[in-house]
Order: C-alpha cells, then sequence, then structure tokens
C-alpha cells in the first residue's frame, strides 16, 4: 500500500506541522507536570501547585521559566565539551521521533490537502525505537562527563535499563507487525478501522505497558535516578537550563511512547465505541480530539505509588522478551 499522500506538502505546511508538533508536545509536558504534582498532593494529603494562574495551571510554565533564568553552575572536573552536549542529544531524539506520529486523517488546510501526521516511513516504527534508544547517550554521556560517582552509576543504570526494555518492547510489536502486515504508523492505524489490537492481543498489550514505564525511567522503574541511592542520578551536577532539558527529554519520551501505545494498540485517531457509530466522528479536525484524549490518559503518571525496584527491573524484563 504506497504512502502517497507523503512528500507533496508545500514548505508553509511542512513547517506549520513542525511547529504544531512542537507546541504539542510542550502543552502536553507542561499538563503532564501539573497533573502529576496534583495527584502527588492528593496522596499526601496536601493541595499541591495552587498559587500561579488559576488553581496552580500556570504552575509548570513559571518553573520552567524559572530554570532558564537561574545561574548556570558548573562544577569542576568534567569535561567541558561532553557535559554540555549530553542534554542536547537528549532532547533533540526525543522531539525527532514525534514526526512519524499519526494524529489525524487527511484534512483541508487552506485548500491543500494533507494528512495529520509530518512524514511516514515504511519502517516508522523501528525509527521511533531507534529514536528512544539514541536518548540514552545523553544520560549516558552526561553522567560521565559530570566526573562524580553518582551520575556515573545512574548513567550505568540507564543504559542497562534501555537495553532490557527495548528487547520486551520490539517483541510486543512483532504480532501488531503481523496483523497489519507493515510498519508504517498511518497504515497500521488504518489497519485498525474495524476492531482495535489491544483486543486481539491483550498479552502484548500488557507488556509494552511495563516496558514503556521501564523505558522512560518512571517509578518504580525510576534506577537511573533514584534519589534515596543516587542523589538525583545522572543530573546531579546539572542545573538552570541544562537540567530543564533533561526534565524536558524525560516527559517527551513519556508522550512518546504514550502516543505509540495508542497509535499501535488503540486505534490511533479513531473514536472510541459508542462514538465511532456517528458518521462523523472519524473525518474532519474530530481524530485529533481522540488522538489527544487517548495520549494524555495514558500520560497519567504512577510516581506517586509503587515501590522502587532495584534488581529484579532488568532481570524480569528478560524474562519478559523470552515469555513474548
Amino acid at each position: 500500500m504506497p504512502m502517497t499522500p507523503f512528500g507533496h506538502d508545500t514548505w508553509w505546511l511542512v513547517a506549520a506541522k513542525a511547529i504544531a508538533i512542537f507546541a504539542f508536545l510542550m502543552l502536553t509536558v507542561l499538563v503532564a507536570i501539573l497533573a502529576e504534582r496534583k495527584l502527588l498532593g492528593r496522596m499526601q494529603l496536601r493541595p499541591g501547585p495552587n498559587r500561579v494562574g488559576p488553581h496552580g495551571a500556570l504552575q509548570s510554565l513559571a518553573d520552567g521559566i524559572k530554570l532558564a533564568l537561574k545561574e548556570s553552575i558548573t562544577p569542576g572536573g568534567i569535561d567541558k565539551f561532553v557535559y554540555f552536549l549530553a542534554p542536547i542529544i537528549s532532547v533533540i531524539p526525543a522531539f525527532t521521533a514525534f514526526a512519524f506520529v499519526p494524529f489525524g486523517p487527511e484534512v483541508s488546510v487552506f485548500g491543500h490537502r494533507t494528512p495529520l501526521q509530518l512524514t511516514d516511513l515504511p519502517v516508522a516504527v523501528l525509527f521511533i525505537l531507534a529514536m528512544s534508544a539514541v536518548g540514552v547517550y545523553g544520560i549516558v554521556l552526561g553522567g560521565w562527563a559530570s566526573g562524580s560517582t553518582y551520575p556515573l552509576l545512574g548513567g550505568v543504570r540507564s543504559t542497562a535499563q534501555v537495553i532490557s526494555y527495548e528487547v520486551a518492547m520490539g517483541l510486543s510489536f512483532a504480532t501488531v507487525f503481523l496483523y497489519a502486515g507493515t510498519m508504517s504508523t498511518s497504515q497500521i492505524i488504518a489497519a485498525q478501522d474495524r476492531v482495535w489490537y489491544v483486543f486481539l492481543l491483550l498479552p502484548s498489550f500488557v507488556i509494552y505497558l511495563i516496558s514503556m514505564v521501564g523505558e522512560t525511567n518512571r517509578a518504580p522503574f525510576d534506577l537511573p535516578e533514584a534519589e534515596g541511592e543516587l542523589v538525583a542520578g545522572f543530573h546531579t551536577e546539572y542545573s538552570s537550563l541544562k537540567f530543564a532539558m533533561f526534565m524536558l527529554a524525560e516527559y517527551v519520551n513519556m508522550t512518546t511512547v504514550s502516543a505509540l501505545a495508542a497509535t499501535m494498540f488503540l486505534g490511533g485517531w479513531h473514536a472510541p465505541w459508542p462514538l465511532n457509530m456517528w458518521a462523523g466522528a472519524n473525518t474532519g479536525w474530530w481524530p485529533l480530539l481522540w488522538f489527544t484524549a487517548k495520549v494524555w490518559g495514558f500520560c497519567s503518571s504512577t510516581s506517586g505509588c509503587g515501590p522502587h525496584c532495584r534488581g529484579f527491573a532488568t532481570t524480569n524484563s528478560w524474562r519478559w522478551a523470552g515469555n513474548c
């Protein structure tokens, strides 16, 4: 099945899509951080952020501006070039992976028919997995360049964890590739127009859910930045904007794996039942709403509950990979 809608956009449409993806990711990061802090506040019987903006809605934005304007403290005895390069290596792949995520079908923009997706490839899913794996180089280099024991241990832990959960995540996608007959994200969504793969491939979906938490270093698989063991982990020696870039990369990666879960198992931008019985549910701009709701639903964090895992966090991933 040829991917004819791609490669014919004008330059301003490509630029508009890139800006829209960047804005969507930044908005999702701000919402995810605020929702996580509100949830943790409820769990700990406190109100959470409630000072900046209505009900604390602008707290995440204020924190980002504060970090950007803070003094950048550079410790001594570091490899300066690698130290400053590491946050950039973490951020760029995180944003690049989202270029292959479909937000919706073809729509009309000022008379031009274009899909709500920046681009696609016959092996788009493999490219997204590769980008998520490349981001770990920034963590490892940041831990090594800091010249301290705790960041180095955090970087080594991150490497072991990403390698472990990449295997289980990739194998959970193998069944999707067999059912859809393609690795293109847009065509995988098109293959789910009648039934979502979550109902046909429930074991693969469960394995992916566990793997996505481990892949993004979220609790209880937060080995690279375990506060009780490694102070702050791989970014202990980072401050100001460089620290903010590491945090941004983490939340963008969380958004990417959430979007990938919606794309591979929940029909992507297809409307859920019973809304899909409405004739116009999957046309126009409505699919963008369904896709955003699915992604934001997956982004709900569980960092306020669950024990901290260490020894069996990586060994169990190899057992799951074998069971795949």
